[in-house]
């Protein structure tokens, strides 16, 4: 089960961060797009992509975007997914998916996680995957904070989990919850900078093999 779980390492800045990845291979990273400390322009993104090992996914993350820069994107190949962290509704997802650019790309929409209902009103929504995050009043995602794994439960969904991972609970949230994949971001960085052996020591715990 362990090496069957999907990482995705979030919030990439740099060139560095970059370097990192590239010699750890998780499954996706993310680019922050979204108001936040880590929130990057397209333009850098571009040039990180251009960069990031082929067999890496990118991500898009998003909190209510107009969907024709998410779609824009996604047709100059900057990103590969596309993760939606606000308000995003039904009719909201249908709009983005039927835009030129956008097939084919999965969509990830974040659920901040405060009961049961919460992870059931997402799971009638028309996207690919759930990301299970810790519910917060000071902003949508990235907090570096947990919540509840009992809460869970079995989505219909495939499903990431984010929210406070780190090297010394990764195994415990595969064990108790296991989702599709893992999300880490604070847990990836000293200092609020993505720190290689922090990376390269998640994705070895995770793949349960040496890289």
């Amino acid at each position: 089960m362990r090496k069957m779980t999907k990482i995705k390492i979030c919030g990439l800045m740099g060139m560095r961060d970059i370097e990192a990845v590239n010699e750890a291979l998780p499954d996706y990273i993310g680019f922050v797009f979204a108001e936040s400390r880590r929130r990057i322009s397209p333009e850098l993104a571009m040039e990180l992509k251009g960069k990031l090992d082929g067999r890496i996914l990118a991500v898009g993350v998003f909190v209510d975007e107009s969907p024709g820069i998410v779609a824009d994107l996604c047709a100059g190949g900057v990103i590969d997914l596309i993760q939606l962290h606000g308000s995003e509704d039904e009719n909201y997802i249908e709009k983005l998916k039927s835009m030129n650019g956008v097939a084919g790309k999965p969509i990830i929409k974040a659920v901040r996680v405060k009961s049961r209902l919460d992870i059931e009103k997402a799971e009638g929504l028309p996207c690919d995957y759930l990301l299970l995050d810790a519910h917060s009043d000071r902003q949508a995602g990235g907090t570096g904070e947990g919540f509840d794994w009992s809460l869970a439960g079995k989505p219909s969904k495939p499903f990431f989990l984010a929210g406070g991972l780190n090297a010394d609970n990764l195994l415990d949230a595969i064990d108790r919850v296991r989702p599709y994949g893992l999300d880490v971001s604070s847990g990836a960085e000293t200092g609020g900078v993505k720190d290689r052996n922090k990376i390269l020591e998640i994705v070895k715990i995770v793949r349960g093999s040496d890289i």
